[in-house]
């Protein structure tokens, strides 16, 4: 019976290790976002995460003002990095991203983990 009890756990774990690796922590996409920085909080019920919220114009008027846009929800998950957020809140900003496959709690609300932003000229 000890012996069909192990072996059940050794085949869990070679089989579930490799998919929480590839759903949780693989890098599925990354890349840059450019846009304006509209809102970054700090929210959550039991994990407190930073969020944001970055508006993407496709189409300008000559004012500057976006006519066509959508949103990119990002999470950060440096708590030391976030701060710099605050300061870029309402600027033109470009964003680095990774996508995940999966969410986990602690590390944000979206699949787009930001890992440096700068502001754009």
């Amino acid at each position: 019976m000890k012996k069909i009890i192990i072996w059940t756990i050794v085949i869990v774990v070679i089989f579930l290790g490799p998919y929480v690796y590839w759903k949780y922590y693989f890098t599925y996409s990354e890349g840059n976002r450019a846009g304006l920085l509209q809102k970054f909080s700090y929210r959550g019920n039991i994990f407190k995460t930073y969020e944001g919220e970055l508006v993407l114009s496709s189409v300008e008027s000559n004012k500057n003002v976006a006519l066509a846009s959508e949103k990119f929800f990002f999470s950060v998950a440096d708590k030391n990095f976030a701060a710099k957020f605050s300061i870029l809140e309402g600027h033109l900003v470009v964003l680095h991203y990774q996508q995940k496959n999966g969410i986990l709690p602690w590390r944000g609300e979206t699949e787009y983990i930001v890992d440096s932003v700068r502001e754009s000229q």
